[in-house]
């Protein structure tokens, strides 16, 4: 393969995906023969669909993958129609692409080329090139041929049933289509990339975030916990609700739970945090409030090593 792309929403979510995308961008250079390219995922959804045959690889996260790999088994007939491979460096898993189906369990009407699919996918992996020639040849003859149809390809009212399919293609062994070229397959090596644990050379604590449970309206939290920390190391810079600012205000308050973070960092005339700064802390919001959680915010090589909330400065 030559063409790469590398499908993120980095323009929303910037620190996770946007990271994935800096990321894909470095290791790009050191493959000055493979074409890489950034596309934003709603673009590659709708490309996908409009010109598909442009694109050969797609990188991308896991939820984003599992949305486009079932838009693309819809170009090609349907999830039944859909192998996958898990590929790793001593160990392979190979699956349909599909989930279960559960109303369909026992009616005989499921298609299987997916899961035969896999299995080919499976026997090249292990070497075995003729066998899963024979069969995947088998199953395009059966396809080709037309007598024998799935119920989710014509209709369920009329498609073949799952055995009757199956036992078709097996009867078919041996044979090769006629209207498809079969392609010829070579032994997937996968290049041993040594792991590199990647160490910053520096970090620093800025601040933690402590979450805490209440019933308190964000202005009231804000205000209380204001004066817990006075006269402490921290100062509070924001409360935030299920990843959104709620204080100080900007606006219409959304709709909050009953757990908030709060988000203290270092005072200007503070040098450092230490563990001792964090644990008094905590011990002062003893029998005030109820928190649940703590986590340290640090810089690495001085760049911030944490996510900020939506409107958070």
């Amino acid at each position: 393969r030559k063409k790469v792309h590398c499908a993120t929403k980095s323009n929303i979510l910037k620190f996770t995906e946007g990271m994935m995308k800096r990321v894909f961008e470095e290791v790009s250079k050191e493959y000055p023969d493979v074409e890489a390219n950034h596309i934003i995922i709603d673009n590659c959804a709708h490309q996908l669909v409009k010109k598909p045959e442009q694109f050969e690889v797609i990188v991308t996260t896991n939820m984003n993958g599992d949305i486009i790999s079932d838009l693309t088994s819809a170009l090609i007939g349907g999830l039944g129609f859909a192998p996958s491979a898990n590929i790793g460096d001593n160990f392979a898993i190979f699956e349909a692409v599909h989930g279960s189906a559960p109303k369909y369990a026992g009616k005989n009407v499921i298609n299987p080329t997916a899961v035969i699919l896999s299995m080919v996918m499976m026997l090249r992996y292990i070497d075995e090139f003729e066998a899963a020639d024979t069969i995947e040849n088998a199953l395009l003859y059966t396809l080709e041929e037309g007598k024998y149809l799935t119920g989710d390809v014509i209709g369920y009212d009329k498609g073949a049933k799952t055995t009757e399919y199956t036992n078709a293609i097996i009867s078919n062994l041996g044979k090769k289509p006629k209207s498809v070229k079969v392609r010829e397959y070579k032994q997937i090596k996968i290049p041993s990339i040594p792991t590199k644990t990647i160490k910053p050379k520096s970090r620093k604590i800025v601040g933690i975030d402590l979450f805490v449970e209440t019933d308190m309206k964000p202005e009231e939290l804000g205000k209380f916990v204001e004066q817990i920390v006075a006269e402490s190391p921290f100062t509070l810079k924001m409360i935030s609700n299920r990843g959104t600012k709620v204080y100080p205000l900007t606006g219409a308050i959304p709709d909050v739970v009953d757990c908030y973070r709060c988000r203290f960092i270092r005072r200007d005339n503070v040098d450092s945090i230490s563990d001792s700064d964090i644990l008094d802390l905590i011990r002062r919001f003893s029998g005030k409030l109820t928190w649940v959680h703590v986590e340290k915010l640090q810089d690495f090589d001085g760049s911030p090593s944490f996510t900020k909330a939506q409107g958070e400065d």
